[in-house]
C-alpha cells in the first residue's frame, strides 16, 4: 500500500510508519566529476544538483564516498572527508530529501576503489584479514557517530555491492556471514537505533550458483532485504527484448524472490538499483521501462520503496567507463532532465494520488534451489520463465521455498494459499 500523506520531502507524515511508507528516489551520481568529486567537494554544485533531484518529486537518495579518500591508512580515518559526507546529507536535507549513506567504496560503475594499505606490497583480503575487517567496522562505526540523530537520515548501508569485489579477494560464505555480522554491528553501535542498517549486493547473490554471497544472507541480515535487479544480469533484455514481460516485470520479481528467503514474513524489500542501460534498453523505449517497472514493482505488498540508477549521465570527458555508464541518469551530463525523468516523475506522483489496492498474491511458485542450483532463478533458468509465464497470464505469482512448501504456518502469514510447481 503507498501512503499519500506526505512531508514536502516525500516522507512519512506525523504518525505513519516509515517502513510501510513506499518511497521513491535516486542514487546520486554527482554532474561535475562523478565521484571523483570528493577530491575538492563543492557545495553549491552538490545544492544544484539536489534542487534538481527534489523538483522531480523525489523523496531521497542513496549517497557514496570513496574508501580510499575516508580511510587512506588502516588506522586513519580523514575527519574532512567525513564531514564533506555530513556536509552532502545536510544539503540533502535542506533540498527536502532523505538520504541513505554507503559506507565502504569499494564499487562503484565498474570501478574498484581500494585503499592502498589493502593492495601490493601491503594486500589484505577486505573480506576475511581480522585487521581489514576490523578497520571496516571503525570506518562504519565513525559514520554512524557522525550521522546519527539527522531526522532526514535513512540510515546506513555497509556499502555498494561488496560482491563485486569478491573475484580479487576470495572467500567462503561462512567468512561473508562473518564479515556481514562483524560490520553490521558496527554500524548499528555507531547509528544507534536511529535508522536503518543494510548491506546490498549485485545479481550474482541471487542467480550466481556458489557464490559466496547468498539469498540468505541478503534476505536475513540487517533490517530490510536489498535488491539490484538489473536488466544485463544473465542477458535479460537482450534475451527476451527490451519491451518484453520479463524486462518490465524484473523488478516485480526480483523483489518475491527476495521474500521468499526471509525468516521474517513481514520482512521489506528495497529495490535500491534499477535502471535502464543503453543498448540493453534503447533511449526510445527508457520510459516506458521506467514507467512499466515502477508501477509492477509498486504491486508488491512490503516493498520499502524503488531507488533509480542514477541521477546524473557521466560526463564523456572522463574515460574509460563501460558505454551503458554515460547515459543511465535521469539527467544529461550538462544537468537538462530526460525524457526519462519526466516519465519517472509522472508515474510517481499518478501512484500518490491514487495507490494501487492490487490483490494478495496468494498462488505461490515451487523454487527448489536445495542443490545449489540458484541459477534455475535468474534469466534463462526454469524457474525465472515459468514465473514469468504465469505472470504474463494474469497470475501474481509469489515465491516460496522448497523446503516451506508444506509449512502452514508460513504460507498463511503470506497470505498464500496454494503452492504451485514450474512446468
Amino acid at each position: 500500500m503507498i501512503h499519500s500523506r506526505r512531508t514536502r520531502a516525500g516522507r512519512p507524515g506525523p504518525g505513519e510508519d516509515p517502513i510501510h511508507t513506499l518511497r521513491f528516489g535516486v542514487n546520486y551520481t554527482p554532474r561535475h566529476g562523478w565521484f571523483h568529486s570528493w577530491h575538492d567537494f563543492d557545495p553549491a554544485r552538490a545544492r544544484a544538483d539536489l534542487d534538481a533531484i527534489a523538483a522531480l518529486g523525489l523523496d531521497h537518495i542513496r549517497v557514496f564516498h570513496l574508501w580510499p579518500l575516508l580511510q587512506p591508512n588502516r588506522t586513519l580515518i580523514r575527519r574532512t572527508a567525513v564531514d564533506d559526507l555530513t556536509h552532502l546529507v545536510d544539503l540533502a536535507g535542506e533540498a527536502g530529501l532523505d538520504v541513505m549513506v554507503d559506507g565502504v567504496q569499494g564499487h562503484l560503475s565498474s570501478f574498484d576503489f581500494y585503499p592502498e594499505w589493502t593492495r601490493s606490497w601491503h594486500h589484505r583480503n577486505v573480506f576475511t584479514d581480522p585487521e581489514a575487517i576490523e578497520a571496516q567496522a571503525t570506518l562504519l562505526r565513525t559514520l554512524g557517530r557522525a550521522l546519527a540523530g539527522r531526522p532526514h537520515l535513512i540510515g546506513l548501508q555497509l556499502g555498494n555491492e561488496l560482491n563485486n569485489l569478491v573475484e580479487h579477494n576470495p572467500v567462503t560464505a561462512d567468512e561473508v556471514d562473518h564479515y556481514l555480522d562483524t560490520l553490521l554491528a558496527a554500524a548499528r553501535d555507531g547509528l544507534g537505533d536511529g535508522g536503518l542498517v543494510t548491506h546490498s549486493a549485485y545479481d550474482a547473490a541471487w542467480y550466481g550458483d556458489d557464490h559466496p554471497f547468498t539469498p540468505e544472507a541478503s534476505a536475513r541480515k540487517g533490517d530490510l532485504t536489498t535488491v539490484h535487479p538489473w536488466v544485463f544480469s544473465g542477458d535479460c533484455a537482450r534475451r527476451y527484448g527490451p519491451r518484453s514481460p520479463q524486462v518490465q516485470h524484473l523488478a516485480e520479481y526480483g523483489t518475491e524472490l527476495a521474500k521468499a528467503y526471509a525468516t521474517d514474513p513481514a520482512r521489506p524489500v528495497w529495490v535500491q538499483e534499477t535502471g535502464a542501460p543503453e543498448p540493453h534498453i534503447p533511449a526510445t523505449d527508457a520510459a516506458d521501462f521506467a514507467r512499466a517497472t515502477v508501477r509492477n514493482a509498486a504491486g508488491c505488498a512490503g516493498l520499502w520503496g524503488v531507488t533509480w540508477w542514477c541521477s546524473h549521465d557521466v560526463d564523456r570527458s572522463l574515460s574509460d567507463f563501460p558505454e551503458l555508464e554515460y547515459t543511465l541518469g535521469l539527467f544529461d551530463s550538462s544537468g537538462r532532465p530526460k525524457p526519462i525523468a519526466k516519465a519517472l516523475a509522472e508515474t510517481i506522483a499518478e501512484l500518490r494520488r491514487a495507490p494501487e489496492n492490487a490483490p494478495p498474491r496468494d498462488i505461490a511458485l515451487l523454487l527448489d534451489c536445495e542443490s545449489g542450483t540458484r541459477s534455475v532463478s535468474g534469466p534463462g533458468g526454469a524457474f525465472f520463465e515459468s514465473w514469468m509465464r504465469l505472470r504474463t497470464e494474469g497470475v501474481r505469482p509469489a515465491v516460496v521455498l522448497a523446503d516451506r512448501a508444506l509449512d502452514a504456518e508460513h504460507l498463511a502469514a503470506r497470505g498464500i494459499r496454494e503452492v504451485v510447481r514450474p512446468t
